[in-house]
């Protein structure tokens, strides 16, 4: 057992796979795959729920496993070689899945199956199993369904590219300052700067456009010409409006082709547009149903945004003389807004969140809310600093979680959860397999010895991957496809990872996580106030500027024909929702990886609809909340018995029912819009 992709006896081996391991252990899995399907459709075999899965199930999810491993170190580590190895394979690893997910063979024994001998989770598995071979061509026959298999292997080459050249670009551009135009930007951040351009035996301090270092630049700097600069680079990544020595990196005709081949799969499946078939798998009934529901929100929330454009547009003038604030000045003047009206800055807030203390406190509130010990766990890692842990509940393995938390050069950017295996109680030995979890930031790294410091959007979206977490390891659902995330409703998807974002508002949370960094002294009571006052500054341009994403997505895969330009969709979008005009060069679309390779397309407004289940199901949290007793008569939402409530009825039952079955098992009743409005301040 030489290739430790082969080796499936634990967890994987990320500190000894390489390049050369990916091929003959792909080529290996997907011989006993083809084996496995052919032995599954052969005329004797029964058409029987278990007996299929013991086969098939089982060495599909081997060779599912084993391309996890390799995804996930070409999104976290990245080298040319694991690049070429990775997109040798893709095309292969495509085929089988196309060819399993439309094979008429298999679907007409999942036909054939009793569906009288199913229990509950088998049953709503089935059905899943049934829609998905239809989206999956399984119906198709002859030409069509030869062009489908072809335009499904073509999109996966495509958005493996897209996402390539979106790393690309974000990597190759580095601006060297001098020291006098860093004047505002946080120490730490200069620090680093100065460490990455010494690093390469350069003079000055090296930006890039990762986010720790991109975001102080943009929020920081005095100078505007720097700021300009930044700001230029970021918004025209993978573009045709970057420089030309990145021009290699545009994903123009990535994307028109992308948008190309999902109108042509739609029509194959006889539906309109892409829109229709996103929809068919979400809780949403139709694109139309997703947009009247953005519209309404950005009906809603434009009135506060206009405020909020106005607001900063009257301070930039009388407090800082600019009279036409630009693109790149905004995040600046919203910085000193803030500060002036709240008295408080959000490097000032930095300073407390030091990122082993709020890991510390995350832990509690699970531990607490949902009964269960995390504690410190063993596994070969991709690199030094990624942590490995464990979740129990009384003495027993519930789920492990790997954290990769900083940014760095070959990481994808932005943060998510993915799975490396789910709870499955296996057809092939009747052992229950546990779930176990990938959570990967994208966080400045600690300098000067000191520990990393997490501004509160990090720690926000700290909580929100692990929400996204505990959904796929607190499940006890035992059926694959339908345990932990499995079989979610995308649209309610985010439900958990956006609740859990709402702990990091309460100060019965807060002032157990946080530790000043040279101190040690907690966040005082009145910086946090300060915070809480200046919530929900800027919700109402926030709010449009999500439902801005949302709606270009959902028109540009619902009315988008080949050839069109896709700026032009979003323009349409931005004139009608938009409160701060954007530069005529940006182009937001071409690094628009959610969309592109990331698995929302026609789904981005998934975040939003999400965020009313999610607003209204912490609003049960507060119903229950209990006073703390302590001198500032605060209250805890960090309610055992409601958590206990929510634990059951949505954590633990996963996909194994409708999303909207769960949500009103928590809630008794259908949510309502009105918790997210209040939470925003915009009631």
């Amino acid at each position: 057992m030489t290739n430790p992709l082969l080796d499936f006896s634990g967890l994987p081996l990320f500190d000894r796979i390489q390049p050369e391991h990916v091929a003959p252990a792909i080529d290996e899995l997907l011989l006993q795959a083809n084996a496995a399907l052919e032995k599954v459709t052969a005329a004797d075999f029964p058409s029987d729920w278990n007996a299929i899965s013991a086969v098939l199930d089982v060495a599909t999810e081997k060779l599912g496993k084993a391309w996890s491993s390799v995804s996930h170190l070409n999104s976290v580590a990245d080298t040319p070689e694991l690049r070429a190895a990775y997109n040798a394979d893709l095309p292969k690893v495509t085929e089988f899945w196309t060819r399993l997910g439309a094979d008429e063979r298999l679907y007409a024994k999942y036909k054939a199956i009793d569906t009288k001998t199913l229990n509950a989770e088998q049953l709503q598995a089935h059905k899943n199993a049934m829609r998905n071979f239809v989206l999956s061509g399984a119906e198709l026959t002859g030409a069509a369904k030869e062009r489908f298999a072809k335009i499904q292997e073509r999109q996966a080459e495509l958005s493996q590219k897209f996402s390539e050249n979106s790393l690309d670009a974000t990597d190759a551009f580095a601006y060297y300052a001098q020291e006098s135009e860093l004047e505002g930007v946080p120490a730490d951040t200069i620090q680093t700067a100065r460490e990455l351009a010494k690093a390469e035996g350069k003079d000055g301090y090296k930006i890039t456009l990762k986010m720790p270092s991109y975001l102080p630049v943009m929020q920081f700097a005095h100078s505007s010409a720097l700021r300009e600069i930044i700001y230029r680079a970021y918004s025209t990544r993978a573009s045709d409006q970057a420089p030309a020595e990145f021009s290699k990196f545009d994903n123009t005709a990535v994307m028109q082709e992308i948008l190309a081949l999902r109108l042509e799969e739609a029509q194959l499946l006889g539906y309109k547009n892409f829109g229709e078939v996103s929809v068919v798998a979400k809780m949403a009934k139709s694109p139309e149903e997703v947009i009247t529901f953005l519209r309404d929100l950005a009906h809603r929330a434009k009135p506060y945004g206009e405020k909020d454009v106005a607001d900063l547009r009257a301070f930039a003038a009388e407090r800082m003389g600019i009279t036409e604030p630009q693109a790149w000045d905004y995040a600046y003047i919203g910085e000193k807004l803030k500060e002036e009206r709240y008295a408080f800055s959000e490097q000032e807030v930095k300073q407390y969140f030091t990122a082993p203390k709020v890991l510390a406190g995350l832990f509690k509130i699970v531990e607490t809310l949902f009964e269960v010990a995390i504690s410190k766990d063993s596994a070969p890692v991709w690199k030094p600093g990624v942590e490995f842990y464990r979740i129990e509940r009384a003495g027993e393995l519930v789920g492990q979680f790997y954290l990769d938390q900083p940014a760095r050069t070959g990481k994808r950017g932005g943060a998510w959860m993915d799975d490396v295996r789910t709870r499955w109680l296996r057809p092939d030995n009747g052992q229950l397999q546990t779930p176990v979890a990938h959570l990967v930031c994208n966080f400045a790294d600690g300098v000067g010895g000191k520990p990393a410091l997490l501004t509160h959007d990090d720690v926000t979206t700290l909580f929100h991957e692990f929400g996204h977490g505990l959904h796929h390891m607190l499940t006890q659902i035992n059926e694959r496809d339908v345990s932990g995330i499995s079989g979610v409703e995308w649209d309610a998807v985010e439900l958990p990872s956006q609740f859990m974002e709402n702990f990091c508002w309460e100060w019965d949370v807060l002032k157990h996580m946080t530790s000043h960094v040279d101190t040690g002294e907690p966040l005082p009571r009145a910086l946090f106030d300060k915070m809480l006052a200046a919530k929900n500054f800027q919700s109402g341009m926030q709010t449009l500027r999500q439902v801005e994403f949302s709606l270009f997505d959902m028109l540009l895969h619902t009315g988008y024909k080949p050839g069109d330009d896709v700026m032009a969709v979003l323009n349409k979008v931005r004139d009608e929702v938009a409160v701060i005009k954007s530069p005529a060069y940006t182009r937001t679309p071409n690094t628009f990886g959610h969309i592109f390779s990331g698995g929302y397309a026609a789904g981005y407004y998934s975040y939003k609809w999400a965020e009313v289940l999610s607003a209204d199901a912490y609003a049960a949290f507060e119903e229950s909340a209990v006073p703390t007793g302590d001198s500032e008569g605060s209250a805890s939402t960090v309610t055992v018995e409601t958590g206990r409530k929510y634990r059951r009825a949505i954590l633990e039952a996963g996909g194994s029912r409708p999303a909207m079955e769960s949500f009103k098992a928590f809630r008794g009743r259908e949510p309502t819009i009105d918790a997210l409005l209040r939470h925003q301040g915009m009631a």
